[in-house]
């Protein structure tokens, strides 16, 4: 029913091929996720994704893919960003807008995009809105899911993820069925650092100074979609697409 993508060219570079190709005949979304820590963006984007078929491009994904990558030369934009986290230090705005650009060609993908994790600053999305004009892409929408503080650090500090598989539970919301062992593969699950209420303050923190002033920007250019993000994935799933229907026919009115 939906576009399904390895997401190769966003994954290992330009010079990866996505299969198979997507659907001409649908609109296609192009979308900024944006929201604190916690409040679920890359679940959305996944849900958005089989909803939509735009491809999840996630700035995650694609610096774990290449630090798990051992056959084949990372590009010059990946490689210097790999020095960095190999160091533990933030990839630099600079580096992070190499790695987006070097991939353009997903940015033009018929099938649309659901950017996740970028961008993270002021500089970044002006680049990226520079970027998207030159290529005569427009925004649809830029969607910032919103959630009080009390339970982002309930949501965050109750997560627990699998050591092996990488899959996530939650002590209370959604516990393993076993307590401390993996449903899919049996191993152990555990609290990652950055999970524990001093790091999530950390995090919150920081997400307040660079990542909220893009709420603004985007609220200027007339495409900020605010969605509460409070319920089930899905009921948050189909608030995000009835706001994207009326932001889709204010555009069109305007």
């Amino acid at each position: 029913m939906t576009n399904q993508t390895n997401r190769a060219a966003w994954l290992q570079g330009p010079s990866a091929e996505c299969t198979p190709k997507v659907r001409k005949h649908d609109p296609a979304w192009r979308l900024v996720l944006l929201g604190a820590p916690g409040v679920g963006k890359g679940t959305q984007a996944e849900l958005l994704h089989e909803r939509l078929g735009a491809c999840h491009l996630s700035t995650g994904d694609v610096f774990r893919a290449a630090a798990s990558r051992t056959d084949c030369m990372p590009s010059p934009a990946m490689a210097k960003a790999l020095a960095v986290m190999r160091r533990g230090a933030l990839v630099p705005d600079a580096t992070v807008w190499e790695m987006v650009r070097e991939r353009v060609g997903c940015l033009r993908c018929g099938g649309g995009f659901l950017l996740d994790g970028f961008p993270r600053t002021l500089t970044q999305a002006e680049s990226l809105t520079e970027l998207l004009e030159k290529e005569k892409l427009p925004l649809n929408a830029a969607i910032n899911y919103e959630l009080p503080v009390a339970e982002i650090v309930s949501r965050l500090s109750g997560r627990r993820t699998c050591c092996k598989c990488k899959a996530v539970f939650h002590v209370t919301n959604h516990p393993p069925k076993h307590e401390g062992i993996c449903d899919h593969c049996n191993s152990a699950v555990f609290r990652r650092e950055d999970d524990r209420e001093e790091s999530i303050k950390v995090r919150l923190e920081a997400y307040q100074a660079s990542t909220r002033p893009l709420i603004e920007y985007y609220r200027r250019q007339g495409i900020l979609v605010s969605v509460p993000a409070t319920g089930s994935p899905e009921e948050i799933c189909d608030r995000t697409l009835v706001a994207l229907q009326l932001q889709a026919e204010y555009s069109a009115a305007g």
